[in-house]
């Protein structure tokens, strides 16, 4: 840099996971622990919500400016593809649906739409180039290729559009520190790193045997690692993790800590896992909470990570490290219980809210109805007269609270999709699905979501399946919502939107609690805090302080399976 060598000492902060306006002390936290650059990701999903529409790409920018302004370096790791914990590892739900398996190779259909991605997305990184000072000194290509596929031409071609674009700092590939990736991930001429959570002298031996020379980068060094739905959080060790980031700097090597400060999954984004070593095993959807056990905690306040991170980097930077600054504010008035007054029903709400209702012979997906993140409802007649014969949501993705004659009859999951009890005909089946979150990594990223194959009596299909869905980005519309006719609420259990209201006197980062209530997504003031769900282990949601407003503020519950006992908790 200005013809001398740096060493970067860099922390992954998201921009999509931090509310904008926390941006500034999320980034100043990151320079008092050492560190002397920033790693983000983009999200093409986010962005691009439809072909061609494109939602706030400035985002990026603005982000890269008060990175700038924070005195920090920046790198970008625009994809196409991200993984990141992220729904569909930041890939468009219209573009796997349309290329299926040929997703992330030089196949013309997926190249064209990335193209046309970069094409908007690439002055918000060039602009902000060291070279044109600004903080930007590395763009990668692609992430983790090498775990996923082997089109070394599809690499090259990424490369050639970044340069095409502007792009005129370092581009790197990341992948694990084995030979298959590193022969599937990395091309000649861009310059290659590995990811790794320990064992850093072993993982730079690899990368040594595949580049003999070249600078040395963990660009992920993962210090703590993400939760998952009805799993044991993720806790990893301080003084462990501490040790972990003194090898990798102890061989002379820049590291990237992931993550630095996680963050939230809001508005429903979080991604998913397939288990077992092959990465096609039982789905395993992600928390909303992003917070990885990182240094800077969800909330942005520093932990014991942070502490012992500090003093390893202190030894690597030259003069002393900045204060850390002060704790935001936190809510002022205390607990507060909010009851819920109002409430309307979930058929209400969809028919209101959702898209427009169709009538096919097999079941549609999510993506053929366009939902991203959200449910559908979908209906078929039994005819009858027939006996009793089980019921089957075969290639059901995810989860699906069906009745059967506007009787509760089940809830089913993936991995058990049949009714407990027989249906006998004539009868309607009802069956709401909701995705619990896109495959992010692997080969099965990119799969449809809904009932893929089709609803079965016995052997035999239910053709003439109606279906509705609805989007959660539907509830942005505040006027939408307000024009609903709700109600005082049924009690028990009943499903739907529910609403309250709430006054605060000093505005400040808050919990969200949600006792005796099952399984749906939560607003307050309009912004969507993610998905709570009853069987943990992430017991509250995170309310970001710039959400809440001195005065009166509401907040709105969708629950989706069994309301619980009338109020949340906000403290």
């Amino acid at each position: 840099m200005d013809g001398r060598p740096v060493r970067l000492l860099s922390g992954a902060l998201h921009y999509f996971r931090v509310h904008e306006e926390q941006w500034p002390h999320r980034l100043r936290m990151l320079r008092a622990m050492g560190l002397n650059c920033v790693e983000t990701y983009v999200p093409w999903n986010l962005h691009e919500p439809s072909p061609g529409r494109f939602t706030d790409v400035e985002a990026l920018g603005r982000f890269l400016d008060a990175a700038h302004e924070a005195g920090l370096w920046a790198i970008v790791r625009p994809g196409p593809y991200i993984c990141a914990e992220w729904d569909n590892g930041g890939l468009p739900h219209w573009l796997t649906a349309a290329v299926g398996a040929r997703v992330r190779t030089g196949d013309p259909e997926f190249l064209g739409p990335v193209e046309r991605w970069f094409r908007r997305l690439l002055p918000q990184v060039v602009s902000r180039q060291t070279g044109r000072g600004g903080p930007v000194v590395m763009v990668q290509v692609e992430n983790e290729y090498g775990s996923y596929g082997s089109d070394l031409p599809y690499l090259s071609t990424l490369a050639a559009l970044l340069r095409t674009g502007g792009i005129d700092v370092p581009l790197f590939t990341s992948d694990g520190p084995e030979d298959h990736m590193l022969t599937g991930g990395s091309v000649p001429g861009v310059l290659a790193t590995v990811n790794f959570g320990s064992g850093a002298r072993s993982a730079f031996a690899t990368l040594r045997e595949h580049r003999a020379g070249g600078p040395l980068m963990c660009m992920e060094f993962w210090c703590g690692w993400f939760d998952h739905w009805g799993g044991v959080p993720a806790v990893r060790d301080p003084v462990e993790a501490a040790g972990a980031l003194r090898e990798i700097l102890a061989c002379g090597a820049s590291v990237n800590i992931y993550m630095a400060h996680g963050g939230t999954n809001f508005a429903g984004r979080a991604g998913a896992n397939r288990a077992g070593a092959l990465h096609d095993g039982a789905l395993e959807p992600d928390v909303t909470s992003y917070d990885y056990d990182a240094p800077v905690d969800e909330a942005g306040l520093p932990t014991e990570k942070f502490w012992l991170f500090r003093e390893v980097l202190a030894e690597y930077r030259e003069g002393p490290l900045p204060d850390v600054p002060p704790p935001p504010p936190v809510l002022g008035d205390g607990p507060s219980r909010v009851e819920t007054e109002t409430w309307v029903p979930l058929d209400e709400v969809i028919d209101a809210l959702g898209g427009p209702e169709t009538l096919t012979p097999m079941p549609p997906s999510f993506e053929e109805l366009g939902v991203d993140q959200g449910l559908v409802r979908y209906l078929v007649e039994v005819p009858g007269p027939r006996r009793p014969y089980p019921l089957t949501l075969s290639g059901l993705r995810d989860l699906a609270v069906v009745q059967v004659d506007g009787v509760r009859a089940g809830v089913l999951r993936e991995e058990d999709p049949v009714l407990a009890e027989p249906v006998a005909g004539p009868a309607v089946v009802e069956a709401w699905v909701e995705s619990l979150g896109r495959v992010n990594y692997g080969p099965r990223t990119g799969e449809p979501k809904g009932i893929t194959g089709g609803f079965l009596h016995e052997r035999q299909y239910l053709h003439g399946v109606r279906a509705r869905g609805l989007r959660l980005d539907a509830f942005d519309d505040a006027a939408a919502v307000g024009a609903l006719p709700f109600r005082a609420p049924a009690w028990p259990g009943a499903r739907g939107l529910y609403g309250g209201s709430f006054d605060v006197v000093a505005p400040g980062d808050a919990r969200l609690r949600l006792p005796g209530w099952t399984r749906g997504f939560v607003w307050v003031n309009g912004f969507c805090l993610g998905r709570y769900w009853a069987v943990g282990p992430q017991e509250s949601l995170y309310v970001p302080g710039p959400v809440l407003r001195a005065g009166r503020n509401e907040v709105w519950v969708l629950e989706l399976e069994s309301a619980g006992a009338g109020h949340v908790r906000l403290a």
